[in-house]
């Protein structure tokens, strides 16, 4: 049964049942971190949409422990893997053995499956990692699924990746291609936390163990309200919107800005577009409402589209910031 044509009473149950998995998972997360609200909830609509996200951010601000927590409240298996230049392909993916049957005598290769066979991976620090490792990790995040040894290996469902990556450190870094970015929904700029919200950290960690993360999801129900976050409807009006947004940040199109034209080297692909959509889905139906408005995507338009948009080298002269043509185009899209 549909959204659309679920009963009133019905839907009403649907609605306020991923509402209150979502208070209970905040509840839960916030027993182990402080503050971070903002963080906290693209994270969740991350998991809610099945989607990719990265963490920005310093060392120290809790972006692993973020990850694990959530993971932890939505009963998914969690795998952290820390990047490196050395870092192989096969050892994220897997890598076939050798084996021998001791009865029998007789040889063969057994595939040994890799860390990536999980629900929820953390790839911290992802741009540490070789452009051949990178695009390892490419297939599992678009086609959830991996090839190895000429044969091909689905991924269990749900799956998604956190990545992270530390924005100050540059030296022995390789930096993310364009179609990976792209594979990510959100990029999340985690912020230090304000002064009363490390007092109140500090007191916690230092006074006290670490509080048991209860499981507010089985993984049933979870692939339940993904599923459900598809069916709330959105008006023509609103993916209009959507559109003229995204399409806005592109240069020398039909009907782009001179703004536009001067500043931006490239802009948001269709995929922008969609996400703006299918997270706008998810926003409206954790806040309680059966349909996407024009402030869902008003919300969510920084996050989704500050990767995905290239300065020119006069705009990045001029300091002028992916964050500040989002900004202007918002301000000049009508819906």
């Amino acid at each position: 049964m549909t959204v659309e044509t679920a009963a009133p009473q019905e839907l009403r149950e649907h609605v306020d049942d991923v509402h209150n998995a979502y208070s209970d998972l905040k509840r839960e997360i916030a027993k182990a971190v402080v503050g971070q609200e903002e963080v906290v909830n693209l994270m969740i609509l991350s998991l809610m949409t099945s989607s990719h996200s990265l963490l920005m951010g310093v060392p120290g601000l809790a972006k692993t422990l973020l990850v694990h927590t959530l993971a932890d409240a939505s009963s998914l298996d969690f795998t952290r893997v820390q990047f490196t230049p050395d870092m192989m392909p096969s050892d994220l993916i897997g890598t076939e053995i050798l084996q021998e049957d001791r009865a029998t005598g007789r040889r063969e290769f057994k595939f040994v499956k890799g860390p990536l066979f999980t629900n929820l991976l953390l790839a911290d620090e992802i741009n540490r990692t070789t452009p051949k490792t990178q695009a390892a990790l490419l297939q599992s995040m678009q086609e959830r699924q991996v090839s190895a040894a000429g044969t091909t290996y689905h991924l269990d469902r749900p799956y998604l990746v956190f990545a992270t990556q530390n924005p100050i450190e540059q030296e022995g870094t390789y930096p993310l291609p364009e179609a990976q970015l792209d594979r990510f929904l959100f990029r999340i700029d985690v912020q230090y936390p304000k002064h009363q919200q490390e007092v109140e950290m500090v007191m916690n960690t230092t006074s006290r163990d670490a509080q048991k993360i209860e499981p507010v999801y089985t993984k049933e129900r979870l692939l339940k309200h993904q599923s459900l976050v598809r069916q709330i409807p959105v008006s023509e009006t609103i993916v209009q919107y959507a559109v003229t947004l995204v399409r806005g940040t592109r240069p020398h199109e039909e009907g782009s800005t001179d703004f536009a034209n001067e500043n931006i080297r490239w802009g948001a692909g269709p995929r922008a577009s969609q996400s703006l959509i299918l997270a706008g889905k998810a926003r409206a139906l954790l806040d309680g409402r059966f349909t996407v408005e024009k402030e869902d995507i008003t919300a969510l338009a920084a996050p989704i589209l500050v990767h995905r948009i290239m300065p020119t080298f006069q705009a990045e002269a001029e300091g002028i910031s992916s964050t500040q043509i989002i900004q202007e185009t918002l301000r000049t899209t009508r819906i």
